[in-house]
């Protein structure tokens, strides 16, 4: 049996649609006017007497955090000036419930824990989480991939604006409820990837109990390939780019390990940490970012990398080493380095890279790296570039990496390890007992084929596209209008093709909340205006009015079939040439100039069956004369 060319495992986090975790405070985004608040972090040590690696690097960076808590969705909880209340019986009996939906084993009692986390993102320093449950399965295109763990978890504050020095977070989002899927490492392909998510997101809004729209579902990728290391990809909110981000995940990691064995076969040892001063040697160069830093006081600092030469942005910059090192160094808070494999270039001429290679000594097939900065950040950058390229003789160094919107990926952290999780002391174990267990298995909900199958039934769509509504989780606003207003298939066109070649063309849709949906389906099943002008009321409704607005805007008025017939024959009296060449032939040319005048005002159907009535008597009348 052949090695798989990729080994994924996928971790969904999904918002749940109750109140915040610990408190009675609103799970809801908002912009309205907050107190803020300032604080500092730091690391600390674990039972074992550890400190988490990946903490650690965070606590390099020196930030400062203020913090926005907003009136009604945050409190004393959110800013880590009170306990935590009991745990949200909603959210718990929610990821109770999609646990027996996968068939996993549910514990017996339920212990938050505290997961170290100090990039301001929580206020006390920690996230707190608990494991509801472990095993499972879904089937995926006839493959079982396996269920490892089902958390709950409190979401993190949102970050609003970053500066030198300091973070500025929101708390509204802080402490929202989160369920967490994880999957066993048996995805094989970046299509399966998705497909997966697809699956388990699906799912999760059978429950009818989680939240929808941009920001409420993210997906951690943990992607490794033969010979590599787990890398995850933490923060994906496309589900479209997940196939991609694997994709460029794979070329990375392979690129990486083909480096490996460039730079064993060379004989390359590891490096010291080595860090010199070059600023005599580059005081006259024509960069703008040497200038500049010079020019505050900054110093120019190099580091050797003996054997490295086209590693860096070597094989016509497929093998991007340098690319890597720039990313850490960037960590440390400059803007980036200069490396050997790129120049001359940015301003640095040929002479002065010939000078460097002589002041450090340098023979043919090496390589050297250089940043212009103050000297502590030069410094600190250039040692993360010596410790990479030291990472870069084992191969793939295990990280996190945060998504890019290109389906790229940067170093944002290395993984955290065990040092990271503690017990929780403030929030007492919840005993998971079998009267809730039964409750709750008694009550589960539909399963999403099952939810398509009663869609056709009842509704009269078609299997494909109750598949995709069902998909999308869009069948309950489906079945109200459909119940409401007897507007089903309206109702499927609308929102598998209007509403995403609306999001092509950029406008909001998913700040249209359902009520505001369902208003515009009333006015359309009162006759206010035709089914084609939705397109044109939705953009207009996605500014920010409500449907009379926008349809005032629109100038939409409902026609009666006597004001239509008099636009109709009067198009046709100044197309009567044409109308008597093509005879009833006409009809279809027509339809779009009788469309566009009507604009919206007038159903489709009813504006054919007009115009071909007003030809046949046109035409009539032209042969009695």
């Amino acid at each position: 049996m052949s090695k798989p060319q990729v080994v994924c495992g996928i971790e969904i986090h999904q918002q749940l649609s109750t109140k915040k975790l610990f408190c009675s405070c609103d799970s809801e985004l908002v912009e309205s006017d907050a107190k803020t608040y300032y604080r500092r972090l730091r690391p600390t040590t674990s039972e074992m007497g550890e400190i988490d690696r990946a903490a650690l690097m965070e606590a390099s960076k020196k930030m400062g955090f203020r913090y926005q808590s907003p009136k009604g969705v945050s409190c004393l909880v959110e800013m880590d000036d009170e306990p935590p209340h009991d745990a949200d019986a909603d959210a718990i009996d929610t990821v109770l419930t999609f646990a027996s939906m996968m068939g996993s084993t549910i514990v017996d009692e339920i212990h938050f824990m505290r997961k170290l986390v100090i990039d301001g993102s929580n206020t006390s320093g920690f996230q707190r989480t608990a494991l509801v449950a472990m095993g499972g399965e879904l089937q995926v295109n006839g493959r079982s991939i396996s269920i490892q763990s089902i958390c709950l978890e409190e979401d993190a504050a949102r970050k609003v604006e970053t500066k030198e020095g300091e973070v500025t977070y929101r708390l509204d989002r802080l402490g929202i409820p989160l369920i967490e899927v994880a999957t066993g490492p048996d995805i094989r392909s970046p299509e399966e990837a998705m497909e997966v998510a697809l699956r388990i997101g699906t799912l999760l809004r059978a429950t009818k109990r989680v939240k929808r729209g941009i920001g409420t579902i993210r997906e951690d990728l943990n992607i490794s390939v033969p010979g590599g290391a787990r890398i995850e990809v933490k923060g994906v909110q496309e589900l479209r780019l997940l196939p991609l981000y694997l994709e460029t995940e794979i070329v990375r990691q392979n690129m990486l390990i083909e480096i490996k064995d460039l730079l064993l076969s060379r004989g390359v040892e590891p490096l010291p940490m080595e860090v010199l001063d070059v600023t005599k040697v580059m005081q006259g160069s024509g960069s703008k970012v040497i200038k500049s830093a010079l020019k505050e006081r900054g110093k120019v600092l190099a580091v050797r990398l003996p054997g490295f030469a086209g590693t860096l942005n070597g094989d016509g910059g497929r093998l991007r080493l340098g690319a890597e090192m720039a990313q850490r160094a960037r960590v440390h808070g400059v803007k980036g380095i200069f490396h050997s494999d790129e120049l001359p270039a940015y301003g640095i001429e040929a002479a002065e890279v010939e000078a460097l290679k002589t002041h450090l000594a340098l023979h043919d097939g090496d390589a050297f790296a250089i940043c212009a900065a103050p000297a502590v950040k030069a410094k600190a950058a250039l040692e993360a570039v010596v410790s990479r390229a030291n990472e870069a003789l084992l191969g793939v160094p295990e990280e996190t990496r945060d998504p890019m919107p290109d389906g790229s990926s940067r170093y944002s952290r290395p993984l955290p390890g065990a040092a990271r999780m503690y017990p929780e002391t403030d929030v007492p174990p919840i005993r998971v007992d079998e009267e809730r267990l039964r409750r709750i298995r008694e009550n589960l909900p539909e399963l999403p084929e099952e939810i398509a199958q009663r869609l056709v039934r009842e509704h009269g769509i078609n299997a494909q596209q109750a598949q995709q509504i069902v998909r999308q989780g869009y069948d309950l606003l489906l079945a109200r209008i459909a119940v409401d207003y007897d507007l089903a298939s309206v109702a499927a066109t609308l929102l598998l093709n209007t509403f995403p070649e609306l999001e092509k063309d950029g406008v909001p849709v998913q700040d249209l909340s359902e009520e505001r949906i369902l208003a515009a389906m009333g006015r359309l099943k009162e006759g206010r205006f035709a089914k084609e002008a939705l397109p044109a009321l939705f953009r207009e409704m996605a500014k920010g009015m409500d449907v009379d607005q926008a349809a005032e805007s629109l100038g939409l008025e409902a026609l009666d079939q006597d004001q239509a017939a008099d636009i109709i024959r009067s198009m046709i009296a100044s197309r009567s040439d044409f109308v008597k060449e093509k005879g009833m032939s006409a009809i279809g040319p027509l339809m779009g100039p009788v469309m566009q005048e009507l604009r919206g005002k007038l159903d489709g159907k009813a504006a054919s069956d007009l115009l071909k009535k007003e030809i046949s008597s046109f035409l009539k009348d032209e042969e009695k004369n």
